[in-house]
């Protein structure tokens, strides 16, 4: 570890420019909406959007990574995410906001990216999974510092500029162009490096199949469910993807290695992350605005200012901090199999909990942390987990599979939980400003409930998993401290 702390300090930087720009927006997100002229609803899109464009650039970028150098692509990737940030913050109406929001979820691959750079340089030494789960764990911490930097300093710097938005959204574009020369200065290149060339097919059928299944979403909640033809446009999205699995099987160097995914350390993994993405990611809009929802008015929500909400951020990042931190730690006294199932059930009882205790700003904050501490365990594991169980020149590949599919989980989510919370006319309470644009009970409850359900049958696939997985494999005595299957220091890689 102590060989890879220079490296790990500079990547702790850019995670906590990632922390920053998931948390920054998060207590200002009403504003933003009311700033738009769109419905707490409508806030959902935006990550639905920007969680669809990272679905789509992840497993482009962590190919590209494996066969150009991760350093390379990560430095191309924070320079696309500063340029994005910079458009959020100048977007003179709701469509350039978009599209500059969506832009921004290039910085997903980050993590991946690292982590896989980080297995590589660790690749010779015999406790390679070990130091790569110490890693991941530094790495996620640093990002959940920066979340709550973020959120407490989004929450405080509304107020300060006077509910300026545009000067409020130039922090987080300031803080990524920092971050493209910690990665330009501090960040080194592996020498490992996949063969081959770019599956622009693979893509194209990869991205036809997401944009029909998105578009199918987007037709649903404009027309309802109750038209015909949405339907059909959401089973052309499935269908695409038989095509694409084809594909993928026939050649040697596909976008996704199919194969790879199917290994039984592989797929509960990729599940896994795909249903974590519901939570982690689809319910934070959720949250939010409920937190915003005015109590007297509605009969439920906390009624915080943007505020009181960073506060309640904060205490749910802590706690993701601390589960990201105790995951080492739980992993090397049990095993990394149980820790994950673990921490996929304690992500569903947390939201679980929120269907009898929502009532007060106590037993939200309960279930906030309860819920945080598997996440942060989850954000730390699934990389780390999928890194271990690939071919050293497919690790990049692996990393950003659990982030594709995890966005993918959330963006879906975020797309059926916009619906689930569009208000009804008919529950608008009088003439008050922002009644018309409150979601329903309902739809708070459907969101908490699929969370929590996602979770334990997250839990429950991670049982599959071989008892031993991730784990570092045996040493050969007289091997020169080479575990097997890898390669020593003087061996062919």
């Amino acid at each position: 570890m102590r060989a890879l702390g220079p490296v790990v300090l500079f990547l702790v930087l850019v995670e906590i420019t990632s922390g920053i720009l998931q948390g920054y927006y998060t207590p200002i997100l009403t504003d933003i909406a009311r700033n738009l002229g769109i419905a707490d609803g409508d806030v959902n899109w935006f990550e639905a959007a920007q969680l669809m464009f990272s679905a789509l650039a992840v497993p482009v970028l962590s190919r590209l990574g494996d066969m150009f150098g991760r350093k390379r692509i990560l430095l191309v990737s924070t320079v696309l995410t500063a340029a994005a940030s910079w458009g959020v913050a100048f977007a003179p109406d709701f469509w350039t906001f978009l599209v500059a929001w969506s832009l921004q979820g290039f910085y997903v691959v980050w993590l991946p990216l690292e982590v896989a750079l980080i297995f590589a340089r660790a690749a010779s030494a015999p406790n390679r999974a070990a130091l790569t789960r110490k890693a991941a764990g530094v790495l996620v911490g640093g990002q959940q510092f920066g979340v709550i930097a973020g959120a407490l300093a989004a929450g405080a710097l509304v107020d300060v500029f006077g509910g300026d938005l545009r000067l409020t959204l130039m922090v987080p574009a300031a803080a990524a162009t920092l971050c493209v020369f910690a990665v330009w200065f501090g960040v080194p290149e592996t020498g490992l490096r996949a063969g081959g060339a770019l599956d622009v097919r693979g893509f194209t059928l990869l991205a036809i199949g997401l944009l029909l299944l998105t578009s199918g979403l987007t037709f649903m909640r404009i027309n309802g469910a109750g038209t015909w033809w949405v339907w059909a446009v959401l089973a052309a999205g499935l269908a695409a993807f038989v095509p694409f699995v084809r594909y993928q099987l026939r050649i040697s160097e596909p976008l996704v290695d199919i194969r790879m995914l199917c290994a039984p350390t592989m797929w509960p993994v990729q599940l896994t992350a795909g249903l974590f993405g519901i939570s982690v990611l689809g319910a934070q809009a959720p949250m939010s605005t409920f937190a915003r929802t005015d109590r007297e008015l509605h009969g439920y929500g906390l009624g915080l200012e943007a505020g009181s909400v960073s506060l309640i951020i904060g205490a749910y990042v802590l706690s993701v901090l601390t589960g990201a931190l105790l995951f080492p730690l739980a992993a090397r006294l049990t095993t990394p199999r149980i820790t994950l199932c673990g921490a996929a059930a304690v992500v569903g009882t947390g939201y679980g909990l929120f269907l009898p205790f929502h009532d007060s700003l106590g037993q939200t904050l309960t279930n906030m942390v309860i819920a945080g501490l598997g996440s942060g365990a989850l954000v730390a594991a699934l990389p780390s987990a999928a890194a271990a169980a690939a071919p050293l020149n497919r690790t990049g590949m692996a990393t950003g599979l659990t982030n594709t599919t995890k966005t993918i989980g959330g963006s879906f989510a975020s797309a059926v939980f916009g619906i689930a919370l569009l208000s009804a006319a008919g529950e608008t309470l009088g003439e008050v400003a922002g009644a018309a644009t409150a979601a329903p009970l309902t739809g708070y409850l459907t969101v908490w409930t699929v969370c929590s359900v996602t979770a334990f049958v997250a839990a429950a696939a991670l049982l599959f998993v071989p008892k031993l997985a991730f784990a570092d494999p045996p040493l050969v005595p007289g091997s020169g401290n080479s575990p097997i299957g890898v390669p020593g220091d003087n061996a062919p890689r």
